[in-house]
Parts: C-alpha cells; structure tokens; sequence
C-alpha cells in the first residue's frame, strides 16, 4: 500500500488547570503519520506522551483540557464498493459525541498503560471484547464470540475458548495486557496508538506481541502510534520517531536519522544512556544529569538547558529556541541550528534537496 497521509497535528496544546496553577502537559506538538507507517513517542516519564496521545480521541480528563491546535484525521469512508475520504479535525470534537465515539475503537484504537484499571471488573473479558466489536460492526453475538477467541489466541493466550469467560480480576497482569491489545486490535483500526503496550509482559512474549501489530500492518495498512521507552523497540518497529520534552517535540526524523545522526542533545543524551554489551565492569551508564523541572517552575529559554552538556550561559536560558527544518520530515527544536542557513520548519527552502528515505524501517 502506497504511504499517504493519515494525521496531521499542528499546535496541540492541552493543559491541566489546577489550583496551584495551570501544567501544560502538552504545549505546541507538530507532527505529521502516514498509513502504514510506524511512528514511535520516546521521551523521560512525565514529558506528555500520553496525554498527547489521549488528546488525539477525547479522552483526557478533568480538569484537563485542549487549548488550542488542530489534529486532522484523513479518515476513508466506504459505501457500496466505492471509497472516499474526508478530513476530521478531531480536536474540534465533543468528547461525549457521536462523532468521536464511532472513530474510538473502529479508525483510532488505544492499548493502555495500564490493563488493571482499564478493564471493567464487573465484566467478563468476553462480553468486553464482544461489545467494543458489535459496536462498530454489525454482527451476530455469535460471529463476534468467534472472532473475540480467535484474537485471544492470536495475541497468546492459551484456552481462550475458556479465558474469554474470565473475569479480569481472575487473569494475571500480563494476561490482561494481551486482552487488552486484543481488544484494541479487534475492528482493525487505521490508527492503533500503543501506550507501552508491553509493559507487563516477559521479552518473549512481547517480541510475539510487535511481530503481531507488525502482521496486523501489513494486513491492513494501518499506522502504529508507539509510545515507549525502550530504545531497542524503537530501533526495531519504528519508520518514524519524535522525542518529546516537557510537553514539547524536540527532535523529529526517520529512525536511522535520529540512531546515527541525532542534533538535539536531549536525543544524544538518552541514546548515550543505553546499555552496551561488554561495558567494563567498572564503567558507569551515561546518565541524564539533574531531574525534569517541576511543571509549576518551567525554566525560562531552552527547558532543557539546565540539563544540557552543550547550553550556552547568557543565551540559552534566555532565548526560546524555535523549531528549525533541516530537511523532509527532519526538525529540530534548539538554538545550536537557529543560526545555520537552513529553512523555517513551516517554509522549507524551495528546491531543497530530498533526501528522506520513505522506506526507513530498521
């Protein structure tokens, strides 16, 4: 299938108004998926993955909000054999209508973080999975039991003729885990966003789990939205990557770009604090100096220059650095590019070379 775009976020900013002040846990996010593509969120816990992610279907709550920015969904509608597409700004959606409860789940499914407490415990799994696929697909009970069973055995749980009566509280957290991608999987969505999707399991089964999602891809041409902080995964599943930071996107590329050439040095740090086989015995891992800042006390320039081997005293705590284009789909958000004869991330240069390797999986 021929790589066309499917989202388009520009300027997403959704912020938690508490008393204390306001977090904005997402703040001016950018990026652009393409069906049949992988596209994987790395950054330290707490720089706004998943808020991010649950800003694309509604699902953020209270007293979370979205501020401002646009998400538009290019989502194919069929009738009759015949297949069109129109433009959806999701964004623009109320959370609790129609509209966006047919794209949850049907064109946009989410494995969440954490199955314990995204499982009814009063439900069997069964009627869970049963339910989220004769909500959008007009089958008999009977035909949507088959395929419920059929998916719990995909996604590796043994007996599931015997599990899908199981409620979740009688499953173990790796189990859940699975259902939950099961049910996710189960309407064959065109977006799957995959919130550390397995997080709870051991390595073989998770390697069974992405060759799954990477089957499912190939099926069906969807996009996967990975978000992870497993850098080997990235190196594995990903086309695409962003590096977020405090809510904002530092450093955007393909995969290869951002292993063997990363520019921000947020990017380079944590690529640098990856174990390496045959490390001396007495060698310490590269780590991150200092602590992500306190969202109520965000430093003023760069947000990243209290942390930053290569911050520049008297200007990078005093100058926001602005998103600077480096080429197709490369971007970087720092203050070392700002000065180089490159073009503005929305204006690239006419006739600028390009060089992008659509076909970038590692």
């Amino acid at each position: 299938m021929k790589d066309d775009l499917l989202l388009e976020v520009s300027d997403l900013q959704t912020h938690f108004f508490l008393d204390e002040g306001v977090i904005k846990a997402v703040n001016g996010v950018d990026f652009k998926m393409y069906r049949n593509r992988t596209m994987c969120v790395v950054g330290e816990s707490g720089c706004g993955k998943s808020v991010m992610a649950r800003s694309l279907i509604q699902i953020v709550a209270p007293p979370g909000r979205i501020v401002s920015g646009q998400a538009l969904f290019h989502r194919e509608v069929g009738t009759n054999g015949s297949a069109s597409s129109e433009v959806i700004d999701l964004t623009a959606l109320k959370s609790t209508g129609r509209e966006i409860r047919d794209i949850r789940g049907q064109d946009i499914a989410m494995i969440f973080q954490e199955p314990m407490t995204s499982m009814s415990p009063v439900h069997t799994i069964g009627n869970q999975l049963i339910e989220a696929i004769r909500l959008h697909d007009p089958i008999s009970r009977k035909e949507a039991r088959e395929r419920a069973i059929d998916l719990l055995g995909r996604v590796g749980i043994p007996k599931p003729e015997l599990r899908i009566d199981s409620y979740s509280f009688q499953m173990s957290g790796g189990m859940l885990q699975r259902a939950m991608i099961a049910m996710a999987l189960s309407c064959k969505p065109t977006l799957l966003i995959a919130d550390e999707p397995t997080t709870a399991l051991d390595v073989t089964t998770q390697a069974q789990i992405l060759e799954l999602m990477l089957e499912l891809q190939e099926e069906t041409g969807m996009a996967i939205m990975l978000i992870t902080h497993d850098l080997g995964v990235v190196a594995e599943m990903a086309d695409d990557v962003i590096v977020m930071y405090l809510g904002e996107v530092v450093e955007q590329g393909s995969v290869d770009e951002i292993f063997f050439d990363p520019k921000h040095p947020y990017t380079q740090a944590l690529l640098r604090s990856i174990p390496t086989l045959g490390l001396a015995e007495r060698n310490r891992l590269d780590t991150i100096k200092g602590m992500i800042p306190h969202p109520f006390a965000r430093p003023d320039g760069c947000q990243f220059h209290n942390r930053c081997d290569q911050m520049m005293p008297g200007y990078c705590n005093k100058v926001t650095p602005q998103v600077t284009w480096l080429g197709e789909g490369r971007e970087v958000r720092c203050l070392l590019y700002e000065n180089k004869e490159v073009a503005p991330a929305q204006e690239p240069a006419a006739g600028a070379d390009d060089h992008y390797d659509s076909g970038a999986r590692a």
